[in-house]
């Protein structure tokens, strides 16, 4: 039994057995009380390793996540509002703001690190339209990036929803960001400027489409029929669409 209570101060391995007991409670607040009792409320994640040398596997901005977690320890799942993005870009990794986020569980993504994002604009139409909610995995090493897939990229100065079409293998290289909406050109970007990068793996949409009279596919292949080369169709395209980098 422990003399505590009785003003006895407690040993070094008193204070182990009493964060072994109870490990919610904060090392710093037991031993020199600072901060908070409890541990459960905010967290960073383990942080990303410091930048590293460009003949290393890993390719990212070693930066921290920061996330939150539910009662039992659980990481939540983050949602980043459209009037939340331009302060995201700048304190994304500050705890403070991370934790005033809204914060949900969602079936399906309760095994790794997702966080959500709210769509802004008509960027990604008619994959996805303005207010749907895309949820999205951290990539670690931006090495495994799946060519193709959409991406969420955090810049200081922006929050963009755009596929990447090639994979990131140097961080002094330029990625080039795709819309899926015909009418907006390419934007390029040094990977140096991405701060964080998230790959979308579903999304919440409250807009149910009616069923298409024509499909994309049977009109490509209705333009191939005619005589038309694809290639030559997307080249003009490009060429009648407008530079965008939003959301």
């Amino acid at each position: 039994m422990y003399k505590i209570l009785s003003g006895t101060e407690p040993s070094f391995p008193t204070l182990v057995d009493i964060l072994d007991a109870f490990p919610e409670v904060s090392p710093a607040w037991l031993v020199m009380g600072r901060g908070t009792m409890l541990e459960s409320e905010v967290r960073p994640a383990a942080a990303l390793r410091a930048k590293p040398a460009l003949s290393q596997s890993v390719v990212n901005n070693g930066g921290v996540l920061v996330v939150t977690v539910d009662k039992d320890g659980v990481d939540n799942v983050e949602l980043v509002p459209v009037a939340a993005q331009a302060g995201y870009t700048l304190q994304h990794n500050e705890a403070v703001f991370v934790q005033d986020l809204p914060r949900y569980r969602l079936p399906h993504f309760e095994q790794g690190k997702f966080r959500a994002f709210e769509v802004a604009g008509d960027s990604m139409t008619p994959t996805l339209n303005h207010n749907d909610v895309v949820v999205c995995s951290l990539v670690d090493n931006w090495r495994l990036l799946v060519p193709d897939d959409m991406y969420v990229v955090v810049t200081a100065e922006a929050v963009m929803l755009k596929r990447i079409r090639t994979r990131i293998t140097d961080l002094d290289a330029e990625v080039i960001l795709h819309s899926d909406n015909p009418h907006r050109r390419p934007y390029p970007l040094d990977v140096k400027d991405i701060m964080e990068l998230w790959r979308v793996r579903g999304y919440l949409s409250t807009f149910l489409p009616s069923a298409p009279d024509v499909t994309a596919e049977r009109l490509w292949d209705v333009i191939e029929a005619l005589g038309y080369d694809k290639n030559e169709v997307r080249r003009h395209l490009d060429e009648d669409a407008t530079p965008d980098a939003t959301l």
